[in-house]
């Protein structure tokens, strides 16, 4: 048997924060999250199962890495078909690895996509969400395009995706600003984990974010950019609060993140509707229209230089290639 899938995904943003598992294994929120799906960033992976071949191989980007995660989610998708064959991954990352820019959501959602149906599988978007899931939460809703709610559950049947708007017919978009794209220090993974261990206000974190979520969803259905862009700022900052008040703190910050969300206040003192978020790494996404992107863009290129001002839309859900 050889048998040959190639997939893309693309990365989400999160507007209400996934930070923090109650189950590691099976990777179960805390709490429920809401993401906009993005064009511009995005992974390619093509799956090939091989009965001639003794072991997993993994490229990213053309160079051949060692990686645990990967041959673990493929037997979770052996698991599901009852096949026991290896499988060779080749993986391409059109967003930077590890720097805050949901790489892993693109990357997960994609592997789901080309090594469920590489293996004989069949799944509904539902059950891909489901996969996607076991590799990294925030890809089980890259299966999906537009502004997508993942429903945290109780168990693998019931965490999965589901979206809320694929086709998005208003006015809002994101540009990331690309302050560092470096792999970060601490990984996401180990971050929530310590978050969670031991800040005094990881509980009311989550508590806060139930609330935000009914009210982002109102926001979204009356097609208010203003009122979407405070909740998830302000969504944003409560989730780093709690990498702050971790026992030893840490911070996901860096001098030149300081500066953009200095820079993005700035321009809603002019009366430019734009607000930022970030989720664990430096870098700074600013929700805007594209009606007042061009005048964002003329005022941060001088602070941050015109190629690192990434416009992404409202991307696409999974899909083969």
């Amino acid at each position: 048997m050889k048998n040959k899938i190639s997939a893309r995904a693309h990365t989400n943003i999160a507007l209400i924060k996934y930070w923090g598992k109650q189950n590691k294994d099976l990777i179960i929120p805390y709490n429920n999250s809401l993401s906009l799906t993005l064009d511009h960033f995005y992974t390619d992976t093509t799956v090939t199962f091989d009965d001639t071949l003794t072991e997993d191989t993994f490229f990213l980007n053309t160079k051949q890495k060692k990686d645990k995660k990967v041959s673990a989610f493929l037997d979770v998708v052996r698991n599901q078909a009852q096949k026991n064959i290896y499988a060779k991954v080749e993986s391409v990352n059109h967003v930077p690895t590890s720097a805050g820019l949901a790489s892993s959501a693109s990357a997960y959602a994609a592997l789901a996509l080309a090594a469920s149906q590489a293996i004989g599988l069949n799944l509904n978007r539902r059950d891909l969400s489901r996969l996607a899931r076991r590799g990294s939460g925030s890809a089980s809703r890259s299966i999906f395009g537009g502004l997508v709610e993942w429903e945290k559950g109780h168990n693998d049947e019931d965490s999965f995706a589901v979206p809320m708007e694929e086709t998005i017919d208003w006015d809002i978009q994101m540009i990331a600003i690309m302050i560092n794209s470096h792999e970060k220090a601490i990984d996401s993974r180990s971050g929530m984990q310590h978050s969670v261990d031991t800040s005094p206000f990881y509980n009311d974190w989550v508590k806060s974010s139930e609330r935000d979520l009914i009210d982002m969803k109102k926001a979204i259905l009356e097609k208010n950019l203003e009122k979407v862009g405070q909740i998830a700022e302000n969504n944003a900052m409560k989730m780093h609060a709690t990498t702050l008040s971790a026992n030893p703190s840490f911070t996901y910050f860096n001098p030149d993140s300081i500066r953009a969300m200095d820079a993005i206040r700035d321009l809603r003192q002019e009366g430019i509707t734009c607000y930022f978020t970030m989720d664990a790494g430096p870098n700074v996404k600013i929700i805007c229209s594209k009606a007042e992107t061009p005048y964002i863009l003329k005022k941060l290129s001088p602070l941050f230089g015109e190629k690192n001002l990434l416009v992404a839309k409202p991307g696409p859900g999974a899909t083969l290639i």
